[in-house]
């Protein structure tokens, strides 16, 4: 693959999903998609970037972005967001939505789905409290091949073990040789839509709750002040913004502001004054489920 070929593929992959990759990932670009240029029957990158610049080959485009994409997700990643949800998030929502009893959240870059699952079981946990509520859970991400497989629910056993405490593992998974399937009632919790973080949000409606986790880490810094201040257009004004561990929000929009004492978790900055109040007052609490 030649500076030129690199380059190309560099700049394709930023304008179709937002991955910025430096010049050192040349190896990774090469050992990704050599397996999709064969599998078209082509060569080599340099015949896969000349099938790709004809305006015809979406197929071939949709193939390149899907290898490019890393899919890493596990139960109950990094443990704290959901201990915010279940702690926090949503006594504060059962509350302040009481008359419409309807919650919305939205998981971006939802991969194996791993992550909105999780959340569906923290509200099963908790189904004493959310008779009569609807609970939206809508899981997106870029790649038909993931969205399929979060879909099935299917996970190995190496999955499961990641994260996935043992008693909830035997409470809402049925095994099936050396695979674990989810339980159909927590699947029909989840939707899914295939969906590209740089395509319009316009058609999403309002959310309460967004995880956008661990996905911001991948694109430009424009990219991640574009979509924040997109996000912001969709969140209900005391909704709630959940970040990967490395990321945030700070340097880059005045949308949102940090919740205080919550690591990774974030409100519309207009929330602030009137919320600073019930951020202190939970500081110390737990919710039982």
């Amino acid at each position: 693959m030649n500076p030129a070929e690199y380059d190309y593929l560099r700049q394709f992959l930023k304008s179709r999903s937002g991955l910025v990759l430096s010049n050192e990932k040349q190896y990774l670009i090469e050992s990704r998609l050599l397996p999709v240029a064969r599998k078209a029957g082509l060569q080599s990158i340099a015949a896969l970037v000349a099938k790709l610049k004809e305006p015809r080959e979406t197929a071939l485009a949709e193939s390149v972005v899907e290898a490019m994409t890393t899919n890493e997700s596990f139960f109950y990643r990094d443990k704290t967001p959901f201990e915010h949800f279940t702690q926090m998030m949503m006594p504060e929502l059962l509350k302040s939505r009481a008359s419409s009893k309807k919650i919305r959240i939205w998981c971006a870059a939802a991969s194996t789905g791993q992550e909105p699952y999780t959340l569906a079981m923290c509200l099963k946990e908790m189904e004493r409290q959310l008779v009569g509520w609807r609970i939206e859970i809508l899981g997106t991400d870029i790649s038909n091949e993931v969205l399929d497989r979060a879909k099935a629910g299917t996970y190995t056993q190496f999955e499961v073990q990641r994260g996935l405490p043992i008693q909830l593992l035997l409470k809402y998974f049925t095994q099936q040789g050396e695979s674990w399937t989810i339980a159909p009632e927590l699947r029909a919790m989840v939707q899914w839509r295939k969906f590209n973080l740089l395509d319009s949000f316009a058609s999403f409606g309002q959310f309460d709750i967004v995880f956008c986790r661990n996905v911001l880490i991948y694109f430009d810094q424009a990219t991640k002040v574009d979509i924040l201040g997109r996000i912001s257009k969709i969140m209900a004004p005391d909704g709630y913004l959940v970040l990967g561990a490395a990321e945030t929000v700070v340097g880059l929009t005045d949308a949102f502001k940090p919740a205080p004492d919550r690591r990774g978790l974030y409100v519309p900055a207009a929330a602030i004054p009137q919320a600073a109040p019930r951020f202190s007052a939970l500081a110390g609490a737990a919710t039982r489920v």
